[in-house]
């Protein structure tokens, strides 16, 4: 059995197409035929099912899937016994939500690139519906959700989190010292929100129509750092997770408002496809934000 065919395999099963997995090894794609072909000649079995121009695993194929990465495994295991002590390399994309993406630039990535150089990371920022998309057609290597939490037998839960998160306003917004709050009490308050149908604002609004209340916000915009210093500046009033106002709350700029009727579950979860190849460089990141990012 030639470990090139092994490799093309694995490739074809994280991109979902024989072209595009051509296009990465820059191979025809008569040539991906071929070498899935002669594999599955050899192993006397059908390992994708082809369909209107579509390919899907048959159950022998997801059966060789995980051989095939223990394979690839092994094969990286034996080359990297030649580079040098510590010395790792390769592209990493991460698709995250924005008040993630900026946390993590600004908290971590300075540290981790001093760490690992020779490794480099694609920011990307997207609703959960996107990323996990994204994930499906291999155009990402790894996501971070603040939303419901999230279940599905083809990704794998590396780590996640409950997430506080509370009404939040300028510390002399005239809620600041009430108690027992009712959301009726503030839903026509001015609210600026993060951007309507995505991440937990979408389960904020969904929660809010099972109580048969909306909120229009005057102003939507995905950028968190953006809400919490108009926040501070104004009589406006948002829904956020506790890591995105921590430091204003700690500051006294901001205040949390004691709404007693509104409980919503947010979950902060980091996700990879179960076909995703580990490289040791992803492994290293996965890691690396298992410990940094998930804290609580």
């Amino acid at each position: 059995m030639e470990l090139r065919n092994l490799i093309t395999f694995t490739h074809v099963v994280e991109l979902g197409s024989f072209t595009r997995a051509a296009e990465l090894l820059g191979y025809s794609q008569s040539t991906i035929s071929f070498q899935i072909k002669q594999l599955e000649d050899e192993l006397d079995c059908l390992l994708f099912e082809r369909i209107n121009h579509t390919i899907s695993l048959t159950d022998r194929g997801r059966d060789l899937v995980s051989y095939a990465h223990q394979v690839r495994a092994i094969t990286d295991e034996f080359k990297e016994s030649f580079a040098k002590e510590g010395q790792l390399s390769g592209h990493i994309h991460i698709v995250t939500p924005d008040s993630v993406c900026d946390e993590m630039i600004n908290s971590h990535y300075i540290d981790f690139h001093k760490k690992y150089p020779e490794i480099s990371i694609r920011f990307t920022t997207g609703d959960s519906a996107l990323m996990l998309d994204m994930l499906d057609h291999n155009k990402a290597d790894i996501i971070i959700t603040l939303d419901q939490r999230t279940y599905n037998k083809d990704y794998i839960i590396a780590k996640e989190e409950p997430l506080s998160t509370h009404f939040v306003a300028s510390a002399n917004s005239k809620f600041a010292n009430a108690k027992g709050l009712s959301i009726k009490d503030i839903v026509n308050e001015p609210f600026i929100l993060t951007e309507y149908g995505q991440g937990y604002r979408r389960v904020f609004d969904s929660e809010l129509s099972k109580m048969s209340l909306e909120i229009t916000p005057v102003l939507e915009i995905g950028r968190t750092d953006i809400i919490t210093t108009m926040l501070a500046e104004s009589e406006m009033i948002s829904f956020l997770p506790d890591f995105v106002t921590k430091d204003l709350i700690e500051l006294g700029k901001l205040c949390y408002l004691d709404v007693s009727d509104v409980k919503i579950d947010i979950w902060k979860q980091l996700i990879y496809h179960k076909n995703k190849w580990m490289t040791k460089s992803l492994k290293t990141f996965i890691d690396y934000i298992k410990k940094e990012e998930f804290s609580n």
